[in-house]
């Protein structure tokens, strides 16, 4: 029965981040729930598919594929410090080649921050979470879970990258990513203060993530 439920809950995970996304479907429901409504009632429906998903995993039957080593948690928790950088850094910055920027309008390339390493930070973050927790979950079922999120994280930045070419020419596109990568490698950031801020603020949800760890997923992320 547990590999029949893990089954079940990816079905239902995969349903939900397809099917209500899909234009027809996504501009009924936009009408009936109005955009602020549809954009909270999906997030609900993907962050309970997403919990099912990740209990169902800890309970499938254990299948080992590599064993545990005292290294593992220690490359974990630094590539999830790296994670709540690049997603405290990049939430809600101007961001013209993905479909999460906000103010792309006052997007510089003379100075394009993060996007200068990263053309999509928060695929980047979900790629690298997913890998990390590869590396301490060598069963079965969590390696077909975590793989097939940093699967998805990479199809995802390809197919973004395909779309935004389409919507601004292949030419245009080229052309900005060109301009971006003659930017400065360190950029300069427009506010110190704001920049703290925002560490700091990936500071905080490194520590709540490892303070919530055990109550959410019944295991410490601590050697």
């Amino acid at each position: 029965m547990g590999w029949l439920v893990f089954a079940a809950a990816f079905a239902l995970f995969l349903f939900t981040h397809s099917i209500p996304l899909r234009p027809p479907v996504k501009t009924r429901l936009v009408a009936r729930l109005g955009a602020r409504g549809f954009t909270l009632a999906y997030s609900a429906l993907s962050l309970a598919a997403l919990g099912w998903l990740i209990h169902a995993a800890g309970r499938a039957p254990y299948i080992e594929l590599w064993g545990r080593a005292a290294w593992q948690n220690h490359a974990a928790l630094a590539a999830m410090a790296l994670v709540c950088l690049i997603l405290a850094i990049s939430f809600r910055r101007p961001n013209p080649f993905s479909f999460g920027g906000a103010r792309n309008d006052i997007f510089a390339c003379d100075n394009p921050g993060v996007i200068r390493w990263l053309r999509h930070p928060m695929l980047a973050a979900l790629a690298i979470w997913s890998m990390a927790h590869l590396i301490p979950n060598g069963d079965l079922a969590h390696v077909m879970l975590f793989g097939t999120f940093a699967g998805f994280s990479f199809m995802g930045m390809w197919i973004v990258d395909r779309r935004k070419r389409r919507e601004m020419g292949a030419t245009g596109w080229q052309c900005l990513w060109t301009d971006v990568q003659r930017g400065p490698l360190v950029p300069t950031p427009r506010s110190w203060a704001r920049l703290l801020i925002r560490v700091g603020c990936g500071v905080a949800l490194y520590m709540v993530l490892i303070a919530l760890h055990p109550a959410m997923f019944g295991v410490s992320p601590l050697p």
